[in-house]
């Protein structure tokens, strides 16, 4: 079976388990999604799901989250970890959307990137699922899993983020990240895996 075979198998494995894969930090606007990623660094989704409610209920838009004590923010933030550079990051990216941007979050790679406490993923995933923008956001779970299905040999995130982009149509990338997610956490583990029950690395 040659790479092209192997990813098209892979692609039917992930839309047949996961053909409609919901974005897994809540949000309601690009900004709730910038925060929300954000405060998921080193920190799961579901905990940071717990705490932006209550981030929100204290600071409801970005005028109020630039305006915050940053103190005040950390406290809030605290159950996320990292909070003291956390919190100075979210105060001070909502300063850059106000000033610098109108109060609305920038649809680009290069505006985004920018920011404090925002690199090449959390704006990949800002464009992705708060915007539609064609992006394929690696995080260390897909890094490990196109290493484990022999799609990438990249040493960086950044190189297996240029070959999953070449291997994938653009218009299934925002899908197609998202299903490595979900298949990474469901069958894929990075412990305790086990093989044989695992869809795709039974027969790679």
């Amino acid at each position: 079976m040659n790479k092209k075979q192997r990813v098209e198998k892979i692609e039917n494995i992930l839309d047949e388990l996961f053909p409609a894969p919901p974005i897994p930090l809540d949000h309601v606007d690009p900004f709730s999604l910038l925060v929300a990623t954000v405060l998921s660094a080193q920190c799961t989704d579901v905990r940071v799901n717990l705490v932006t409610p209550h981030l929100f209920d204290a600071y409801a838009d970005v005028h109020a989250l630039a305006a915050a004590d940053v103190e005040a923010v950390r406290e809030i933030i605290r159950p996320c970890g990292l909070s003291p550079s956390k919190s100075k990051a979210l105060v001070g990216l909502s300063n850059i959307i106000v000033s610098e941007h109108g109060g609305t979050v920038p649809e680009s790679f290069e505006a985004l990137e920018k920011m404090p406490g925002v690199g090449h993923k959390t704006a990949s995933v800002v464009l992705a699922q708060g915007f539609g923008v064609p992006a394929f956001p690696v995080d260390t779970h897909i890094h490990r899993l196109a290493k484990r299905w022999k799609l990438s040999n990249g040493k960086s995130v950044e190189q297996t983020e240029k070959d999953l982009k070449r291997l994938f149509k653009k218009e299934e990338w925002n899908k197609r990240h998202l299903q490595i997610i979900y298949f990474g956490r469901a069958y894929c583990p990075a412990r305790g895996h086990v093989v044989e029950a695992c869809p795709i690395c039974r027969w790679i």
